[in-house]
Parts: C-alpha cells; structure tokens; sequence
C-alpha cells in the first residue's frame, strides 16, 4: 500500500469502490511524473510496454466498460486492426493529452456509479469468447473490475517506472505531494 484509502460513509459502497479505483489511478499517473514523452513512451524491458501505453490504455478501457454499461458505444473502436494503437501515442498524442482524456472518463464513471439506481443495476457482456454466451454483469463487478484492471497496470508502471530512472512508487508519492 502506497496511499491510504480513506474510509467511506458508513454504508457507502460506492465512495469506497470509487476510492479504491481512483487510489490506482493516482498510482500510474504519479508513474509519469516529471517524465518526457519520450521517456514515457520508452520500453525498458523485454516487455513492449510503456507508461505512455498505459496511461492510454487504462483510460481507453475504462471509457469502454462504462460506454458498455450505458449501452452506447465505445468513444474509441479497438478491432485487430488497431488495437496494437491502444498502447502507445499517435497522431500528435501526448502523455498530458492522455491523462487529460483520462480525467473526464473518470469524472463520466464517477458520475455514472454515482447516479445509478442500484449498484445491483445488470447490462450485458460484449460478445466475447472469454465471456458466458448471453452473460450479465453488475455495476458492482463494473467497478471492481476496474479497480482490477487498473491496479494490474498500476503495478506493471511501477515496475517501468523504476526501471527507467530507480524511482519507487514511494518516492513518486513525495514528488507528488511536494
């Protein structure tokens, strides 16, 4: 644990699952921190992954899964075609114009947990070979799914991060509170 996560409301489930997500996301944001495009963009590893890719990945993801839930469709269209773009900048994308987009999606799930009726609330699953035919999801499992999603990216930025100039999450901490 890098951050504390302060406690919810008693009894406010969503403040806490909002919490947690926005705890990861802080997380990778702070893993670009005071870091060129470039050196964002680079790969440091055997791995093809980038912090740049992943600012831009997780706010692509979670853009998608809320549109899902909304039953609207994705703001960005990913197909074999182009889903190798879903990890690195193009077209004059930058890492602030990355994490600028991220913002608003962030405020849309927000704003979109917040308001729903019930977090019990279903919509269905894309239709996918790695999901149940026909299968339901809850808002609930919407939410922690990305809590999911983005802490497994957060740890992969961590590990990049250091790798790039020796800087732990701890010490990103600092440099972002100073």
């Amino acid at each position: 644990m890098v951050t504390h996560v302060p406690a919810e409301t008693h009894g406010d489930e969503r403040g806490a699952l909002l919490n947690f997500l926005a705890e990861q996301r802080g997380g990778i944001r702070r893993a670009v921190l005071a870091l060129t495009d470039e050196q964002a963009s680079s790969r440091p590893s055997a791995s093809e992954l980038s912090l740049a890719g992943l600012v831009k990945h997780v706010a692509e993801v979670e853009q998608y899964w809320i549109s899902l839930a909304k039953g609207e469709p994705p703001a960005v269209k990913r197909d074999r075609s182009n889903w190798h773009e879903c990890f690195v900048l193009v077209d004059g994308e930058t890492v602030a114009s990355q994490l600028d987009y991220w913002e608003k999606v962030a405020a849309e799930t927000e704003a979109f947990i917040r308001s729903a009726p019930s977090l019990d609330d279903t919509f269905a699953l894309p239709d996918m070979p790695w999901f149940p035919p026909e299968g339901r999801v809850s808002l609930r499992w919407l939410v922690l799914h990305l809590i999911r999603e983005t802490a497994r990216h957060a740890g992969h930025a961590d590990i990049i991060r250091e790798s790039l100039d020796g800087k732990t999450a701890f010490e990103l901490v600092a440099l972002a509170e100073s």
